[in-house]
């Protein structure tokens, strides 16, 4: 099975602690704190590295190219939600530029797999309530509102939708047309977005395959069921899991209980949700995705105890999760009670998996 830690484990290392020595086997980081020294090490002390690679997120990209930002009902640009800018899927220049980032990242590291992080539309899930958020930026200015807003109504999206299913969108501006889009043909948009976002995963898959055949291509994903927010994340943010399987080996639903709400007992239901709609038990064939679930130990927005994330591991693994990591190993270090849970379950987990 699956001990893996999410981020850079320097400061794990600065605390004299070894990878080993706590059971952990896996390290998955971002891709830009990732270096070759660092991948030696983490290799070193018997874990393989895998990293975050984040798919859809405009950040530092659409300031530079303002072509590239979502348009929403109104007509205008949909600007960060909390800390995740969107960023328009359908522009050509984004994609080869992604595209590329991805295939240099596998040739520079010794990598076992990339994790797709916010392989979505323009929408924020890591908040308890999305449709009344509030969050302040690091110039000090504010948002408060919905985390939930329907994009992209730009003539290449519409234009796109309207030659792949054959439909005519009526009206002469930007809110009409969207108008017409949701009143009359909404669950063939929601699904035209759903393939969108399932044809990026299939071409993240195929670079992975050409550079590296037996990387595993992993998933970040949003964790609500069908039910929660009234089917907020195949509508918003354009996610159907059993099409995304096609192209997945791992799915890492984001059960964060603090800063996504639910408690523990929702990290437990949200991943049996997850196996039973995908049909994954933890002796699924190769012919079914993997399930290793990245619960929360980071202290946001409330503290999280040793024992709460005791807790939230044992909870990750539930229904056919094979492994699960956690948010953040940085967190972890900085707490002696997070560090004893760790070595203690990892290691118990390492001698005696559970069945």
């Amino acid at each position: 099975m699956i001990r893996g830690v999410y981020s850079h484990p320097q400061p794990f290392w600065e605390r004299g602690a070894r990878l080993d020595e706590y059971g952990i086997n896996a390290v998955f980081a971002h891709s830009g704190n990732l270096d070759e020294a660092s991948c030696e090490r983490i290799l070193a002390e018997g874990a393989q590295v895998y990293a975050e690679f984040a798919t859809l997120n405009g950040k530092g990209y659409v300031e530079e190219h303002p072509e590239t930002m979502p348009i929403g009902t109104d007509g205008e640009p949909v600007g960060p939600l909390t800390w995740f800018q969107g960023v328009n899927p359908l522009e050509p220049g984004f994609r080869q530029h992604r595209l590329d980032t991805l295939r240099e990242l596998l040739r520079r590291l010794p990598l076992s797999g990339i994790w797709l992080d916010y392989l979505h539309w323009p929408a924020q899930f890591e908040v308890p309530d999305p449709t009344h958020a509030t969050y302040t930026y690091p110039d000090g200015s504010t948002f408060e509102g919905s985390c939930l807003v329907q994009t992209s109504f730009d003539d290449r999206c519409v234009d796109a939708f309207q030659r792949d299913r054959n439909i005519d969108v009526k009206g002469a501006s930007i809110p009409e047309r969207a108008q017409d889009l949701i009143a009359h043909h909404y669950e063939a948009w929601t699904e035209w977005r759903c393939d969108v976002v399932t044809q990026w995963a299939a071409e993240c898959r195929q670079v992975i395959r050409e550079e590296k055949p037996d990387a595993l291509m992993g998933n970040y994903l949003c964790p609500w069921t069908d039910d929660e927010w009234d089917g907020a994340r195949r509508e918003y943010l354009g996610l159907d899991p059993r099409a995304l399987a096609e192209h997945t080996d791992v799915f890492s639903p984001m059960v964060y209980h603090g800063r996504g709400g639910g408690g523990i007992e929702g990290v437990r239901k949200r991943v049996e949700w997850l196996s039973e709609h995908l049909g994954v038990t933890r002796t699924s064939g190769d012919d079914k995705p993997r399930i290793w679930p990245i619960v929360q130990a980071h202290d946001d927005p409330d503290v999280i105890p040793p024992e709460e994330f005791e807790a939230a591991l044992h909870a990750g693994l539930a229904g056919g999760a094979t492994g699960v990591m956690m948010f953040t190993l940085g967190s972890v270090a900085q707490s002696d009670g997070k560090m004893a849970v760790l070595k203690r379950v990892y290691n118990q987990w390492r001698d005696h998996p559970p069945v």
